[in-house]
């Protein structure tokens, strides 16, 4: 059975970190793209970050450059996001979704997307 969950969302203060784990089973991460996305309260879904299959390809959206990394580690079939310095309009649900890789690359876009977790829930508040 197919499954991907995302893990490590909460409650935390600004400026705070929080590190988010996408896990898949049932099938191997490997030839696949993994995309971050989120979506704030009331707004629609955004692109948050993305990793290409071999990890040698990423992207940020703007609003999280240098504050939030993204990696893989394909033996645990696992990619991870990093969050440092959380800010209140960082708030809201996370997802994973992979894409089958192209050329290595990734698109942060969701119709593109093959499979997607549930999400994980991230507040930033004090």
């Amino acid at each position: 059975q197919l499954q991907f969950v995302e893990s490590g969302g909460g409650l935390v203060q600004p400026g705070g970190s929080l590190r988010l784990s996408c896990a898949a089973s049932g099938f191997t991460l490997d030839y696949y793209a993994i995309n971050w996305f989120r979506q704030p309260p009331g707004k629609e879904r955004e692109g948050v970050s993305c990793i290409g299959s071999s990890g040698g390809f990423t992207n940020y959206a703007d609003s999280v450059k240098g504050r939030f990394t993204i990696s893989r580690d394909n033996a645990k079939n696992t990619v991870y996001l990093q969050m440092n310095s959380l800010k209140p309009e960082d708030t809201g649900v996370y997802y994973c979704a992979a894409e089958s890789s192209v050329h290595g690359m990734c698109t942060m876009t969701g119709e593109f997307m093959d499979y997607w977790g549930k999400g994980t829930l991230v507040t930033v508040s004090s």
